[in-house]
């Protein structure tokens, strides 16, 4: 189930008032002033937020603006400021990935459990380094290099970052990462270590 606050940042930016997409909600921690547009500033203060360190926050806010912002910009002329349009965000998705969003940004349970399903061999309920290694070769699309590169990326770094102290990717984080809801807790998690 997806925070309150992440379910709330529907902004001016986003279209007719419907509620956000799960992949919308994916995002939208990120939006910090609520206008349905994600800037480089923005995506950088969130990764340190849940605990990123600054190299890998301004690697991944590179990467992530780089390659999104043209995409859900359809139509318009290249903006210096890279700005991620939320209710765009679904002409983002890549290939070779899990399946777990559909192509209009919808969340499928069937998909996700099939994650867990086929690569989950140690616990049922996480995945090891090993296993997301795993995961991530049977997914590559023949020829499909940017949405493998998209694909290597997201996953190391929810890996990274989301890991319990075992080294085990917990089912319960990865699902969080999926209804937007894992953002929002790593930050308080990260806030109140340093408190």
């Amino acid at each position: 189930m997806a925070s309150l606050s992440s379910t709330k940042q529907v902004g001016k930016g986003m279209e007719n008032g419907s509620e956000p997409t799960p992949l919308e909600k994916h995002v939208m921690f990120f939006d910090t002033n609520h206008d349905g547009i994600i800037y480089p500033w923005e995506t950088y203060r969130g990764f340190r937020r849940i605990g990123s360190g600054f190299l890998l926050s301004v690697g991944i806010t590179i990467f992530v603006h780089v390659l999104l912002s043209s995409k859900t910009r359809p139509g318009k002329w290249p903006s210096p400021l890279f700005p991620i349009v939320i209710n765009n965000i679904k002409l983002g998705k890549h290939g070779s990935d899990t399946g777990a969003y559909d192509s209009e940004g919808k969340f499928v349970p069937s998909k996700f459990e099939e994650i867990f399903n086929k690569h989950a061999r140690i616990d049922p309920n996480a995945l090891t380094c090993a296993e997301v290694n795993e995961l991530l070769r049977d997914d590559r699309e023949p020829k499909n290099y940017l949405g493998w590169i998209g694909a290597i990326s997201e996953w190391k770094v929810l890996y990274l970052l989301a890991k319990d102290d075992k080294g085990m990717l917990p089912k319960d984080k990865v699902r969080g990462v999926y209804d937007g809801s894992l953002f929002e807790q790593m930050a308080k998690d990260h806030a109140s270590k340093h408190k």
